[in-house]
Formats: structure tokens, sequence, C-alpha cells
């Protein structure tokens, strides 16, 4: 099959699809990290999307997206408001609009012209402004002990199947030195972010595809 690994630097899934013999090619505004630039585009993922694909696995970027986010949305007095009336957050004035074009992103990705489409993302606005996702999972569910919330949006995809239920991994509970407020999170991404340098590092981390996830989507999603 010939698969577009869109918005993937790390080739994670299309590592795992050319080990089974796929014609993947993993495409990005960024370089690859994942050592094969022979199957990157370094380009805008639609300058590419009509070359004839057989199926196409979508990582858009969460940043404007996840729900984690959502607090830089409005002005932080104007919680108790409906979301009409609510004014944009003084740190943040163009994050709304920055929403849009992500979320007309995401439809511009679903409505390809590509038989097979899975678009990923975390717990987001894709749920509330385009449509509720086709399935969740986590890494626990393909044998790696940790909890990451992973939204499936599929188009002529077989949900997937888990294929070894294990403990969920442990979280860290800590309190926000900014905002005061208590969090808790997995342990693998509380460590993470704090060996994260920079917005790009923490950026980058909150994207991880893990491997079980992506070995679980190119075997079942190519049968």
């Amino acid at each position: 099959m010939r698969i577009l690994v869109a918005c993937e630097e790390s080739q994670a899934v299309t590592k795992e699809l050319r080990s089974l013999g796929h014609e993947a090619f993993s495409c990005d505004i960024l370089p690859c990290s994942g050592g094969h630039p022979e199957w990157h585009f370094q380009q805008d993922v639609f300058e590419v999307i009509d070359q004839g694909w057989d199926m196409m696995i979508a990582h858009p970027p969460c940043t404007y997206l996840a729900v984690s986010g959502a607090r830089w949305m409005y002005h932080p007095d104007d919680r108790e408001l409906p979301v009409e009336d609510r004014r944009p957050h003084p740190m943040h004035p163009n994050r709304r609009q920055y929403q849009r074009e992500a979320l007309d992103f995401v439809q511009r990705l679903m409505d390809a012209p590509i038989e097979k489409i899975a678009i990923e993302n975390p717990i987001s606005a894709i749920s509330s402004q385009i449509r509720k996702p086709d399935q969740i999972v986590h890494p626990y569910h393909f044998g790696q002990k940790a909890s990451k919330s992973t939204c499936l949006w599929l188009k002529n995809l077989p949900l997937l199947k888990h294929t070894d239920v294990v403990e969920k991994g442990e979280f860290k509970e800590w309190v926000d030195k900014r905002t005061g407020r208590k969090k808790k999170q997995a342990m693998w991404y509380y460590n993470a972010l704090c060996e994260a340098k920079t917005p790009e590092q923490r950026s980058g981390i909150r994207s991880k595809t893990f491997s079980g996830i992506a070995k679980a989507m190119a075997i079942q999603w190519t049968k």
C-alpha cells in the first residue's frame, strides 16, 4: 500500500509501516528526526496529498486544539460567562483565531480524496467543533505502562483492537506554581516535561506516538 503519514517528523508510524513492506512516507514542515529523510516530505501536506495514496494517517498539531490549553483561550476573569461573551486571554489574544485555523486544517485532512483516513489527536476541540472520535485508546492497551488519551477519527478503517492490556502506569500529583492549581499527570509525561528546555521540546513530548500504538496501526490497518 502507498501510505502518507501526515504531520509526522518522528517517523514512528512510518517505520512500522515500512517494516511490513509498505510504501510509506512521512510528511511535515519540519525535518524528520526518525533517521530516514529518503522517506520524508518536508513540505506542506496539501502539496502531496493528491499523489495517489491508499491511506493517510494524520497527526495534526494539537497546540491550539487540545483541551489542556483551553485556559489560554479566554480571559481568566470571564470563566462564569457564556463562551460567546468571554474576552480573549490578554497573553494570547489571537488564540481563538489560531484554533479556527487548526480546525479548518483538520477538516481539510478529513475531506482529502483518500479512501482510508485516520486522524489522531488528544482530547481536543475536534470532538466538539467537528465530530466526536470513533475511538479513544491508551498506550496501556498495547503493552506499555502509560496513560495518554489518544482519539481516533476514522474513515473506512476498523477500530484498533487492544493487543496487550497492562497497568496504566504511575501518576504524579503536583502544584502548578503559576496558577496554584493541583495537577495530576502520568509519570512519563511529568518526567519528560521536567527534562524539556524549550516550548518546542514540550510540544514534541505531548505529540509523542507510543511504539505499541504505532505498531497496532501499521499491522491492523493494512490487513
